[in-house]
């Protein structure tokens, strides 16, 4: 029985982001293209949440949806507790100024007005703060991205870091529970790059729920959850998390091919000794690896847990179970399985990710046949 790093637990549990069904389809003279097929999702408050897929995967367009930008062509879009599409033009962007704070690739500040000026833009246009306060906020809002000495100079005159720290502050300048960035580093250097998200960091610990898309893979080791879209459809994060190694199209076949399972608290998934027809991953709750003695009781070896997964021995060995597994104690486990013939069909064309399996086989029935001489 073989794992990965765990998942994180949800940040909190208040919904902040639904998308229900959403739908997406382009229509031209060339015909119809459909960007978003069905997409379910859910963020909650204080989540800072990186999407990620290949160019031409439907992430901006995801988050479009989000910020209310585009339209979707079916489904539902509950922002803040806000079916947003259900609001016309006039009453959504009011309700996008003071309720998402909004950070683009290339920082889109007025070349005209100073960074001050640009942080008090959307207080003015939703009527936000009495104006007499606005610049104070502003200026406070430009020292907390550490640009106080920068505040009264045009866009022009700084650097593009501090062009992109200046967006961030526009973003929070009407206190949005939500932030929405797109491509937020993607013309900064690794140095201005981290400064970015360090402040992100610091928004989240305040109760902000951020999502970003991004192409850069070295952020999301810095996000409490990583969201992958591969033709218009989400990747099942467990999939994601437990078979890291696969590409975004493979991962994606392997979450259409999933089997979903609920177990009640101490219920048994397997026996030990049973055929074992398929690769098991667990979405939530934890299970318990036994050894089923013959003279002396029951030894529970392991716990497995959320991002963990077992079947992988048997599958890759053509043989039955080395232990038994039972759902823990306390509360139901969701197991994801992926039949037989899928999994196969992606080790092979997924050598890396075969490989990596085969030495967690070897490491575990070294643990196991440890364990078995423990018991004895």
């Amino acid at each position: 029985m073989s794992a990965t790093k765990r998942l994180p637990a949800p940040a909190a549990l208040e919904e902040m982001i639904q998308l229900r069904k959403v739908v997406k389809t382009f229509r031209n003279a060339a015909g119809e293209f459909t960007v978003l097929k069905g997409i379910n999702l859910t963020l909650c408050r204080g989540e800072f949440v990186a999407i990620v897929g290949k160019s031409g995967s439907g992430k901006s367009t995801l988050l479009n949806m989000i910020t209310g930008i585009d339209h979707p062509s079916g489904g539902e879009v509950v922002v803040n507790g806000v079916n947003i599409y259900d609001l016309n033009e006039s009453q959504r962007a009011q309700w996008r100024g003071r309720n998402l704070g909004i950070v683009f690739q290339f920082f889109q500040l007025l070349p005209m007005l100073t960074l001050l000026e640009n942080v008090m833009l959307p207080m003015d246009y939703v009527g936000l703060y009495d104006f007499d306060e606005r610049p104070r906020r502003a200026m406070e809002l430009l020292k907390l991205v550490g640009l106080e000495q920068q505040a009264h100079k045009l866009p022009v005159a700084v650097s593009t870091g501090q062009q992109q720290s200046a967006a961030i502050a526009r973003a929070l300048a009407t206190d949005p529970p939500i932030i929405a960035a797109d491509e937020p580093t993607g013309n900064l250097d690794s140095r201005a790059a981290d400064v970015i998200i360090r402040l992100f960091d610091r928004l989240v610990r305040d109760g902000k729920t951020i999502a970003m898309v991004t192409h850069d893979p070295s952020l999301t080791e810095r996000t409490s959850r990583t969201i992958v879209i591969s033709d218009g459809e989400l990747i099942d994060e467990t999939v994601a998390h437990c078979l890291p190694l696969l590409s975004h199209r493979q991962m994606l076949a392997a979450t259409r091919a999933l089997q979903r399972r609920t177990v009640s608290p101490q219920e048994t998934i397997l026996t030990q000794g049973q055929h074992v027809d398929s690769f098991f991953m667990i979405a939530s709750g934890c299970v318990e690896v036994v050894l089923q003695g013959r003279r002396r009781a029951d030894v529970t070896v392991a716990s497995l847990c959320p991002g963990q997964f077992f079947g992988e021995v048997e599958l890759l060995r053509g043989g039955k179970s080395i232990a038994s597994i039972r759902a823990a104690p306390g509360a139901p486990v969701e197991l994801l399985a992926l039949p037989r013939a899928p999994f196969v069909e992606l080790l092979r064309e997924s050598p890396l990710t075969e490989d990596a399996l085969a030495k967690l086989v070897q490491l575990r029935l070294a643990e196991n046949r440890a364990a078995d001489r423990r018991k004895r």
